[in-house]
């Protein structure tokens, strides 16, 4: 398999910040399939990112059976959604404390902050066993964990808040430009929430948007001069 099939379901994911998710709920006679929408963000490895009240219906089926599936749907607006494409991923869900994922979670939902510290509230971490892409008819493919995974960079989990903040901080007219002169999008006040070694995540209000890299980054050392690569072609346009 070449990557170009795993990269597609990246990027399609990595573009969507919502999901519904598919748990069983319990019940005398076995697991009642139950599905309900939720707020989604992706840890570097892909792993998917919840934040899920305890008095929901889905937190209660988790506590009795972790594993979950998460539909991506990438067909909105298409004449024919079933032509394009959306992705399942499969996995176990398990609350987790990692400050790294609260915080990509809260960059990629600035409001969730509201309720991000109540007591009834956990975040999960999905631990990926596969995925399930259908591109379009006769388009399906079932992926394992290590084949969709991204291959890891060293450092930039560690690095990303503070490019985030600089940027954001100190060079919001280049992400201006990011966003309307390389992804044709409209309106002021685009922010950026997220980067890896593949793209990064832009967020406007309820608006967001993916910006892809070419080829993805090899070292920690190239950010930098991707993103100012990126503000030379934005200016270009």
């Amino acid at each position: 398999m070449t990557d170009n099939l795993p990269r597609s379901v990246r990027e399609l994911v990595r573009r969507l910040d919502r999901a519904t998710l598919a748990s069983g709920l319990p019940d005398p006679e076995g697991a009642w399939p139950y599905a309900s929408l939720v707020l989604v963000a992706l840890a570097h490895d892909l792993s998917p990112i919840l934040l899920l009240s305890d008095l929901a219906e889905h937190s209660k089926a988790i506590a009795a059976d972790a594993r979950v599936s998460l539909l991506f749907d990438g067909t909105f607006g298409l004449a024919q959604p079933l032509t394009g494409p959306r992705v399942t991923l499969m996995g176990r869900a398990a609350r987790t404390t990692d400050k790294d994922l609260t915080r990509r979670f809260l960059a990629r939902h600035p409001d969730a902050a509201m309720y991000a510290g109540f007591k009834d509230f956990s975040f999960y971490r999905l631990s990926l066993v596969r995925a399930h892409l259908v591109a379009g008819f006769g388009k399906i493919n079932w992926l394992s964990a290590a084949e969709l995974q991204p291959r890891p960079l060293a450092g930039l989990g560690e690095a990303e808040e503070g490019i985030l903040a600089h940027m954001n901080g100190d060079h919001g007219d280049a992400i201006q430009r990011y966003a309307t002169g390389l992804l044709g999008l409209s309106g002021e006040g685009w922010c950026m929430t997220g980067l890896d070694s593949e793209g990064i995540d832009l967020r406007r209000g309820g608006e967001i948007a993916r910006l892809a890299f070419g080829p993805p980054l090899g070292a920690i050392e190239e950010v930098r001069p991707r993103l100012v690569d990126l503000a030379r072609r934005a200016r270009a346009t």
